[in-house]
């Protein structure tokens, strides 16, 4: 008999965290002849599933996404926190493999593939008889197939019931669902067991799942048993990770899936919320943390909060009509090569107001992840055409605008700062006399705020700068409703450019994120 760790002196490691920032949920990592890859969720966002690379855990490239247009994961009417949920990355037989549940689509669960991950992936093979979420993909010695996935029905984004966790052999070739789901392991009593994993390690397989709702109350349990069907018998410590009740900065750990790191220690890499104030705008994020093993059961140390120590500048002048091809870009719904124009003209991104703006269901909008607390997003806007500016969007209820439009009396521009969330719209106006102007947002951690302004959130400021660069403030207010708490739950903050009216032309985009935050 060995003696078990206390979680508490388990060293945490000093790798990044969060490890992939801004809205990256629910991800899953793998270890590649010495490569690792991660895939996160991307909900109602195009493209989708986002995959990242790194060769020392530390440094992460975004390299690609696993779909890249519509048709392959249909969410062009999908409601907002609907679509692309929860995948599984995983590498088999010379291939790698993400499954995926698109919720309130018509393609239900997916398997992609691909010989390399910064893509192409193919066009998805879907498997109809596996009705539910958060699908696990993993094969026995024999090379058979298992999903192994959280049993939900639903109707929409509203769940009708739900089943624990199921699972079924598959035939990925054909799609085939090769036998009645039966029921596993489904944690410890806890709400919502989903995000399941399934491993092979030391003659056992063992089962990981999350519990207790993505939210505060999120936790891993784990079980193990002989056979990939098994039973399962949970560990004696579950939960095995959770913050839950604490105090820590890192706030809803969960959705674990397990990685050998660098060193040779096995980590979890999960999702986590990180607290500016008593709010946390950014979403939810990728996040990691050591593991030990005793008596064949994994002790997860705290996750700890360890920011990166750089400072982060990216800059698009749109002189060149592949700016949009960076893989950061996001639109809602649609491509962002389908909602913008970079040869309309030169040096700039132009839009054309034709579903509606930042606040409508599909918004003429192309944004990319916040992934600093303190930051600063800016482009130089020329109305003439149309009204339009830089936003953030949580969904299409919560939205934060700074929009430039031709002033009433024909000369100069009127910037209107707006923070709209539902039943409510604040606005202000502020002239200034340029036909192009700089319009600026930016974000301040707590911390950094002023000592008389005490925010339960960030500070968002609104701002433009005129003709002789002199930055003029429109408003500030605190952030703390444009977060996880309290707009959407599952995603995060997306920030960028969009049109309201007519036709907006945008350049000299730009995103400052501070080091530390």
């Amino acid at each position: 008999m060995t003696s078990q760790p206390d979680s508490a002196s388990i060293e945490p490691t000093e790798l990044p965290n969060p490890l992939i920032p801004g809205f990256n949920p629910d991800p899953s990592c793998i270890l590649v002849d010495g490569t690792y890859y991660a895939v996160t969720s991307t909900f109602e966002y195009l493209p989708a599933l986002p995959v990242y690379r790194s060769t020392d855990f530390a440094t992460w490239e975004h390299i690609g996404n696993v779909a890249t247009r519509e048709e392959q994961v249909g969410i062009a009417g999908t409601p907002s926190t609907a679509g692309v949920w929860a995948p599984t990355l995983r590498y088999h037989d010379g291939l790698y493999h993400v499954i995926v549940t698109v919720a309130a689509g018509a393609r239900g669960c997916v398997v992609f593939t691909a010989t390399d991950p910064a893509g192409p992936w193919s066009e998805g093979l879907g498997l109809d008889g596996i009705q539910g979420i958060d699908p696990d993909l993993a094969w026995d010695e024999n090379g058979t197939a298992y999903v192994t996935y959280s049993g939900l029905e639903m109707d929409g984004t509203r769940v009708i019931a739900h089943h624990g966790i199921l699972q079924a052999r598959v035939d990925l070739t054909t799609g085939e669902v090769l036998e009645k789901p039966r029921e596993l392991w489904s944690g410890t009593g806890l709400t919502a067991p989903e995000a399941p994993h399934l491993y092979r390690r030391d003659g056992f397989w063992y089962l990981m799942i999350a519990e207790g709702g993505t939210g505060y109350g999120h936790s891993v349990s784990i079980a193990r048993g002989r056979s990939a069907e098994g039973p399962f018998e949970g560990a004696p410590h579950n939960p095995i990770l959770s913050a839950s009740g604490t105090d820590r900065r890192v706030q809803c750990t969960g959705h674990a899936d397990l990685v050998r790191g660098p060193d040779g220690r096995d980590l979890f890499v999960l999702l986590g919320t990180r607290t500016a104030g008593r709010t946390s705008p950014l979403g939810r994020e990728t996040y990691v943390t050591a593991v030990d093993w005793a008596d064949g059961w994994p002790y997860a140390a705290p996750v700890p909060y360890n920011p990166r120590s750089e400072s982060v500048e990216e800059y698009f002048e749109f002189t060149d009509t592949t700016a949009l091809a960076d893989p950061g870009w996001l639109a809602v719904g649609r491509t962002p090569e389908s909602v913008a124009s970079l040869d309309e003209r030169p040096g700039y991104l132009t839009l054309r107001a034709d579903s509606g703006g930042i606040d409508s269901f599909r918004p003429d909008f192309v944004g990319r992840r916040q992934r600093h607390v303190t930051s600063t997003v800016s482009a130089r806007v020329d109305p003439a055409d149309g009204r339009g500016g830089l936003g953030i969007r949580l969904d299409e209820n919560f939205t934060i605008g700074v929009v430039a439009e031709r002033s009433p009396t024909g000369r100069g521009t009127r910037v209107t700062a707006r923070a709209s969330m539902p039943t409510l719209l604040n606005s202000w106006s502020t002239e200034v006399p340029d036909d192009e102007v700089v319009l600026r947002i930016t974000t301040l951690a707590p911390a950094s705020c002023d000592p008389q302004w005490l925010p339960s959130g960030d500070l968002i400021r609104l701002s433009v700068v005129d003709g002789t660069g002199v930055e003029k403030r429109v408003t500030e207010f605190d952030g703390r409703v444009w977060s996880v708490e309290t707009a959407v739950p599952f995603t995060g903050r997306v920030i960028g450019m969009f049109a309201e009216e007519g036709t907006v032309r945008f350049a000299d985009f730009g995103y400052h994120g501070a080091a530390g935050t």
